[in-house]
C-alpha cells in the first residue's frame, strides 16, 4: 500500500471537515482502519482451521461452519470500512472539481475578472448538499452493518460451542470456536467504534443544518432591516423637497382634516 496517497488523501479529507468531522476521522483511522489491519485479522486468520466437530463424517465441519459463519467478520469490516471512508473522498473530488473550474475561469476572463468560488473549499452550494449527505451515508452504513451483525451474530457475541445438524452430519454435533473471548472482545471494540462514529455523525449533522438555518435567519432579518431603512430615507427626502420648494404638500382628504380639528379642539 502506499502509504504517501493514503495520506494525502487523508490530509484533504482533514482539511475541509469541521471539528465533528476531524474528530471522527481520527476515530475511524486509529481505532478501526489500524485495529483492523494489525490485529483483528490476525484473531481471525484461523477460525476455519481451528473450527474443530466432535465427528469423523468428510465435509460436516465445513459444512457447520458455513452455517455458523456465513459470512467472515474480516470480510464484513472491510466492505463496512471501504463504504464508510469513500463518501469523504468524494467531497475532496467535489472541491477539487470546484478549483479546477475556479482555475479554468480565471484562465478566461483574467485575474481581475470574477470569480465563480470566493473559496472553493468553503461548504456552500452543492458542496455543502455533498458534505451533509456523506455525512447521511456514513451514518447510515455503519448502522446497517450494526444490524446485519446483530442478526448474524446475536448480541455481537460467540458462544465457546454451537451445535449444528446439518447434512452430512450423521446427527447433531458439537463444533468449537477457536479463541472465542478474544474474538468476543475484538468483535465489542468495533462495535462501539461504530457505534461512536453514528452518534458524531449526527451531532455534526445537526451543526451544519443549525448553523445553516441560523445563517439564513441573519440574513432575512438584515434583508427586513434594509428595506426598512430604505423606506425611512424614501420618506425622509419626500419631507425634505417640500421643505424646500414653493410647492405645498398635497393636503388631506376633508374627512381627515375635519377628523384633525376635532381632536386638535
Amino acid at each position: 500500500m502506499n502509504w504517501g496517497i493514503f495520506e494525502a488523501l487523508l490530509s484533504g479529507v482533514n482539511k475541509y471537515s469541521t471539528a465533528f468531522g476531524r474528530i471522527w476521522l481520527s476515530l475511524v483511522f486509529i481505532f478501526r482502519v489500524l485495529v483492523y489491519v494489525v490485529t483483528a485479522e490476525r484473531v481471525w486468520s484461523d477460525d476455519h482451521k481451528d473450527f474443530d466437530c466432535n465427528t469423523e463424517q468428510p465435509g460436516c465441519s465445513n459444512v457447520c461452519f458455513d452455517e455458523f459463519f456465513p459470512v467472515s467478520h474480516i470480510r464484513l469490516w472491510a466492505l463496512q470500512l471501504i463504504l464508510v471512508t469513500c463518501p469523504s473522498l468524494l467531497v475532496v473530488m467535489h472541491v477539487a472539481y470546484r478549483e479546477a473550474r475556479e482555475k479554468k475561469h480565471r484562465e478566461l476572463v483574467g485575474e481581475n475578472g470574477r470569480h465563480l468560488y470566493l473559496n472553493p473549499g468553503k461548504k456552500r452550494g452543492g458542496l455543502w448538499w455533498t458534505y451533509v449527505c456523506s455525512l447521511v451515508f456514513k451514518a447510515g452504513v455503519d448502522a446497517i452493518f450494526l444490524y446485519v451483525f446483530h442478526s448474524l451474530y446475536p448480541k455481537y457475541t460467540l458462544p465457546p460451542v454451537v451445535k449444528c445438524h446439518a447434512a452430512p452430519c450423521p446427527n447433531t454435533v458439537d463444533c468449537y470456536i477457536s479463541k472465542p473471548s478474544e474474538k468476543n472482545i475484538f468483535t465489542l471494540f468495533m462495535v462501539i467504534t461504530a457505534a461512536i462514529c453514528i452518534l458524531l455523525n449526527l451531532v455534526e449533522l445537526a451543526y451544519l443544518v443549525s448553523k445553516r438555518c441560523r445563517e439564513c435567519l441573519q440574513a432575512r432579518k438584515a434583508q427586513a432591516t434594509s428595506a426598512s431603512s430604505y423606506k425611512q430615507n424614501d420618506l425622509l427626502s419626500g419631507d425634505l423637497i417640500f421643505l424646500g420648494s414653493d410647492i405645498d404638500p398635497p393636503l388631506l382628504p376633508d374627512c381627515l382634516q375635519d377628523h384633525m380639528k376635532k381632536t386638535s379642539l
